[in-house]
């Protein structure tokens, strides 16, 4: 299936590598006009049939910065119509021992930062007669957390529900949604899961029996984006594979399967 979203304008935060990166790719393969931005100048930007993305240095932590985002993509493109949240993460760290500036930085990240930027591009889109959409990248650490991520899931967690309740305050001209991630191999997945072997046995966990791609939180986006989603509104779509299949019956299988 094709989606057309030729004459949009997109802006995708942290849309520089990884999933970010590949999200920004499909929006332009779709015929999009696309703006990323990261903390750093890169290289090399995220292109599709000879289309490159547009960048712009911020960091979407400080809310004049996250502004600057949503005003660039205005004056290059003289409209918005999408923007995904997806700029986020963070490192293991115990939450016994985290300092504050971490958890601090961290929240702020994965979860005030949406919220400026969400605020910034609501005030564009209600003035468009299409209005627009805005789509959350969330984690499934938002409802399972592991050890190590204590600030990232509470931060995930909470921009689950700020979904919903900008799906409340910002309709009917403006949709808000929620893509909620699973485990995704990336470039940096070793860093989380270990070599192959390591991610062989992690994706033994799930029940479609691999790790997500990028491509499929992509996709997922562009569902979202396309007509067909055009009543969906505070929803949360999870690509996960089917979550996790439970310890208990993964300890129960027998050793030569």
């Amino acid at each position: 299936m094709k989606v057309d979203l030729a004459g949009k304008a997109v802006i995708v935060t942290g849309g520089t590598r990884g999933i970010g990166a590949e999200i920004a790719r499909r929006y332009l393969g779709a015929g999009a006009r696309v703006l990323v931005c990261g903390r750093k100048p890169v290289d090399e930007l995220p292109a599709d049939d000879g289309r490159t993305a547009e960048f712009v240095q911020a960091d979407v932590r400080q809310a004049e910065q996250a502004a600057a985002v949503v005003d660039a993509a205005v004056e290059r493109f003289g409209r918005l119509d999408i923007l995904v949240n997806n700029a986020g993460g963070s490192p293991m760290a115990d939450a016994a021992t985290a300092s504050p500036r971490f958890i601090s930085a961290i929240i702020t990240l994965n979860l005030i930062a949406p919220f400026f930027l969400a605020q910034r591009a609501n005030a564009v889109m209600q003035r468009q007669p299409e209005g627009g959409l805005i789509i959350n990248i969330g984690s499934v650490s938002g409802r399972d957390p592991a050890p190590g991520t204590a600030a990232y899931s509470a931060a995930k967690a909470g921009l689950t529900t700020l979904t919903r309740a900008l799906a409340l305050e910002f309709g009917p001209r403006v949709r808000v949604n929620q893509v909620t991630v699973g485990l995704v191999r990336t470039e940096l997945a070793h860093l989380h899961y270990g070599d192959e072997d390591g991610m062989r046995s992690v994706a033994a966990t799930i029940p479609l029996g691999r790790m997500a791609t990028p491509a499929d939180v992509a996709d997922a986006c562009l569902l979202l984006s396309s007509p067909l989603a055009g009543y969906v509104n505070g929803a949360e779509l999870r690509v996960d594979g089917g979550g996790e299949i439970p310890a208990r019956f993964l300890a129960a299988r027998p050793t030569d399967r």
